[in-house]
Order: structure tokens, then C-alpha cells, then sequence
């Protein structure tokens, strides 16, 4: 047989089920095809700059057969399958609206043509539709979801590994990495670089460093982001280049404790994420909470654009949002912090928001992105009540204790007393920090004002 492998989200080689069938059924073709037209919405360029490094990596791992094309992605698998008369093309199937919807369309087209598809689920743990509630509806609440769903399911399928042997079919295609133009003319990117190993075996490298050294404190450390203790492993599973199934089998696999559950259960949010949006596909775009669509957003521009660059006058958001400029990534607690001060300390429409982090993490998920906006916002499945509002000042004395983020991000601020650090407009120190957007206690004000208008 001859057999075509899509490659999407899922760009390894190890316990990935679409490429292992497709070779133990025959010689591959293993292809990418770049299309932003495909999807509703295209990726952010944090984004495009991790799958660039992504695809290399997988290439080089696949003897660089690889073939890569950009443009109209129906008309361009339709041409390949035709050129090498293709038998079966073998997919990761899919979980997100527009996704699923392209999935129909390329099962269509490649029915008309006498070719089969065959997809395999190798991103999550549970299938969406098989957990459902004893009355057969989705759950809106995630801990009945993982406790009751989830964990009271069938176990996660066993990682099957990597391929026996692949076989390639050859080719001369003149198609290449670059061809794809995922990265910028202008080399914003390159200081990303000295963060990430962007590679399937930087990816299990840091999964084993961090089972081996972080994980027992995990619960306990997590929410300090100058501690550097989350795995920092979520573009790995983003774009696929670990295995979820293997990362839980290895986690069943150690002593239980408070750190170890946590993270199992972080990972049970994300597969949460997926659910929502599988079951739910309006919220990539609206408010799971109806009563906020009569919201009365400010969007102030000026606010907006002094949050997106860290020039909010509060250090501990400013740290954030530099750290997500400097490194395509943010710490978890500070992204609640930063969305909670947009959201409601701003009066901010969650989606700008979310459309920021989108453009400019690295981890960019479409599931977990609005997941957590929403949850963040207070207008999702499950969220953050509303008028629960973070306070930046107390969020950077408690979880920043000494300052080593803050002043790391923001080093013009390391002579300032440890007390004043997260309020520098009460210290006359000699050099003028930027003085704070918004007041905060009339902001909060501001906020439960407007949320008992449409309670």
C-alpha cells in the first residue's frame, strides 16, 4: 500500500498512531501542507515561528522526505494523492470546529476519489463524545468531567511506540521548509531561541527533567513564577511533539502524591478545554454565559495598548507581559492576573485579550487559549466569578515575594525596597516608574458595578 501521512498538530514520531498504522500498512509519504485559508483562523506568528522549528525538527527525524506546500491544502493533497496514486491517507482527527469541518471536506474529496481516510485520535486522552453525564449530556463543570468522567472511564490508551521500520516513498518534489514562509522578513523571533529546544527530544528531555527534579513540589511551587517550576511543556503538546498518552501512562507509573495529582489534573483541564469547545463550538467566539453579551466593555484603546507592552504602572502585570514579549510564553499564574486586570480592572472584552496571547505565545492552543480567557473572565463553563478580581499588588507581594521576577523583567526597578516594589508610585526614589493606568480600588469598584448591572 501506498499511504500518504498528513501530518497537522501531531509532528512526531513516537506514540503517534496515524504515522505507525500508516507504516505498518505500506510505504508513506509523510506531508505537510500549509493552508491559512483552511481554518477560520490563522496562526499567531509566536505560533508560526514554533511550528517552523517544529517541522524542521520532524523532517531531519524523518530522513528529510518530508513534503511541505503551501496554498489551497484540498487542491494540494488532491494533486499529491493523484501524482503517487495513493491508497489511504492516514490523519490525526480532529476536535475543534473548523477542524472537524476540513476533516468532512478531505474525507469528501478523497471518498470521490476511491481513496480511504483514516484518522486516529493522538491528541487527547478521552474521545469528547464518548463523556458525557448519566442523562447522556455534556458536563459544564470540570471537576465532576475529570472525577467522574474522566478518571471513572477507561484508562487512556497504552503509547505504542514508534514505528518498526518506515519506508518511503521517493520523490523529487521541489517544495521546502522555507517554502512555507512561516517565519518573519524581520527577526523578532531570534530571541526566542536561547529558551527553547524545539525539537521531539528536547520535548521528552524536559518531560524527564521535570518527573525527575520538579514534579513532587509542583503543587506547592507552581504558583511562584521566579521559581521555574511548571514544566513549561505546553507548545511541546500544542503541536504535538509528546505524546498526552505517554506523558500520563509515565505519571501512573510514579508514587502519588499532592504534586503528582495536580499535575494529572492539569492535564484533565486540558482535555476539559477541548471538551468545552467540541460540545460547545460557539465559544471560540462568544460567551459561554449569555448574560455578558450585554456587557459594557470600555476597550479603551490607549489602556489596551499600555497592557499589551507592559506599561501599566503595576510591576507585576508589567513583568508578565514582557516576559510573554521576551520568551513567547507567560507563567500560568500571572496569565490569570494579566487577564484578570484586563478584563475587569480595564473593562476590557475578554477576546482582545485573547487575541494578544493568540498572536504572541508560543502555546497558543485554540482549545485552552479561549478556555482560559473565558475561565479568567468570568463568562465561561465553570469560570472565575466575576466579581472574584485578582488585586496585581497583592498577587506580586505574595507570589513574588523577594522581587526576582519582577525586577528580572523590569530591571530598573531592582533598587527599589522589597515593600514598595509592587507599588512604586508611594516610594520618592529618585527614578519615575510609569505611574499606573487605572486606579485600582476604583477600578474594582468600577467592575462590580457593572457585573450587578447585568446579575
Amino acid at each position: 500500500m501506498k499511504n500518504l501521512v498528513l501530518f497537522r498538530k501531531n509532528l512526531r514520531i513516537w506514540d503517534n498512531p496515524a504515522l505507525f498504522n500508516a507504516c505498518e500498512d505500506g510505504t508513506i509519504l509523510p506531508v505537510y501542507l500549509h493552508d491559512d485559508n483552511s481554518l477560520n483562523r490563522p496562526l499567531g506568528a509566536a505560533s508560526k515561528y514554533w511550528l517552523h522549528h517544529a517541522l524542521k525538527s520532524l523532517d531531519n527525524d524523518l530522513n528529510n522526505t518530508m513534503v511541505f506546500e503551501s496554498g489551497n491544502l484540498l487542491k494540494s493533497l488532491k494533486n499529491l494523492v493523484e501524482k503517487f496514486t495513493i491508497n489511504n491517507v492516514y490523519i490525526d482527527k480532529s476536535y475543534t470546529p473548523d477542524e472537524i469541518d476540513l476533516d468532512i471536506k478531505i474525507e469528501s474529496m478523497l471518498f470521490d476519489m476511491g481513496v480511504e481516510t483514516k484518522s486516529f485520535n493522538c491528541s487527547l486522552l478521552w474521545e469528547p463524545k464518548n463523556i458525557l453525564k448519566s442523562d447522556e449530556s455534556p458536563y459544564k463543570v470540570f471537576t465532576p468531567f475529570y472525577k467522574r468522567g474522566c478518571l471513572n472511564s477507561s484508562v487512556p490508551l497504552k503509547p505504542i511506540g514508534k514505528p518498526n521500520e518506515i519506508k518511503f516513498i521517493e520523490h523529487n518534489l521541489s517544495g521546502n521548509l522555507e517554502s512555507l514562509h512561516l517565519l518573519d522578513k524581520y527577526n523578532w523571533f531570534s530571541k526566542f531561541d536561547k529558551h527553547w529546544e524545539i525539537s521531539e527530544e528536547g520535548a521528552n528531555q524536559r518531560f524527564y527533567n521535570f518527573l525527575n527534579s520538579k514534579i513532587n513540589r509542583y503543587k506547592i511551587d507552581r504558583d511562584f513564577p521566579y521559581k521555574d517550576s511548571n514544566s513549561k511543556l505546553s507548545p511541546y503538546l500544542r503541536f504535538g511533539m509528546i505524546s498526552v498518552n505517554k506523558m500520563w501512562h509515565e505519571l501512573l507509573t510514579i508514587p502519588k502524591n499532592s504534586g503528582v495529582l495536580h499535575y494529572m489534573s492539569e492535564l484533565g483541564w486540558r482535555e476539559f478545554s477541548y471538551y468545552l469547545l467540541f460540545h460547545f463550538p460557539f465559544i471560540s467566539t462568544k460567551n459561554f454565559q449569555k448574560k455578558f453579551n450585554d456587557f459594557n466593555w470600555i476597550n479603551n484603546e490607549d489602556q489596551i495598548n499600555s497592557w499589551k507592552h507592559g506599561l501599566t504602572g503595576f510591576p507585576i502585570i508589567d513583568a508578565a507581559m514582557k516576559e510573554l514579549w521576551e520568551t513567547g510564553f507567560m507563567h500560568n499564574r500571572m496569565r490569570m492576573v494579566v487577564a484578570s486586570f484586563l478584563v475587569k480592572n480595564l473593562l476590557v472584552d475578554w477576546k482582545i485579550g485573547e487575541a494578544w496571547f493568540w498572536d504572541c505565545l508560543v502555546d497558543a492552543d485554540p482549545a485552552s487559549n479561549i478556555a482560559g480567557w473565558q475561565w479568567a473572565a468570568g463568562t465561561g463553563a465553570d469560570a472565575a466569578p466575576y466579581f472574584r478580581i485578582f488585586n496585581p499588588i497583592l498577587q506580586g507581594e505574595k507570589f513574588d515575594p523577594d522581587g526576582l521576577y519582577t525586577t528580572h523583567y523590569i530591571p530598573e526597578l531592582k533598587n527599589l525596597p522589597t515593600k514598595h516594589l509592587q507599588k512604586p508610585w508611594e516610594y520618592n526614589w529618585g527614578l519615575e516608574y510609569i505611574s499606573p493606568i487605572v486606579d485600582y480600588k476604583f477600578s474594582r469598584q468600577r467592575a462590580l458595578l457593572a457585573y450587578q448591572e447585568i446579575k
